[in-house]
């Protein structure tokens, strides 16, 4: 049975600037342990290491309605 997820790679990482050459990190480094953390979306955003266990949520800043 194939899966219907796409399959994610080092590509999906990394984003890559044509005009300057530059090669820019995607995700954050883990202020911990300095590997790279993933972000989840549910049931809360944050951005969490593997490695280390390490979480940061993520503030979702709200219009003041007026």
């Amino acid at each position: 049975m194939a899966s219907s997820r796409r399959k994610r790679g080092l590509w999906s990482l990394f984003e890559y600037d044509y005009r300057t050459g530059v090669i820019k990190l995607k995700a954050e480094y883990c202020p911990r342990c300095r590997s790279i953390m993933a972000f989840h979306k549910e049931p809360v955003a944050r951005w969490y290491c593997g490695r280390c266990h390490y979480t940061e949520y993520v503030r979702i800043r709200r219009r003041a309605s007026t």
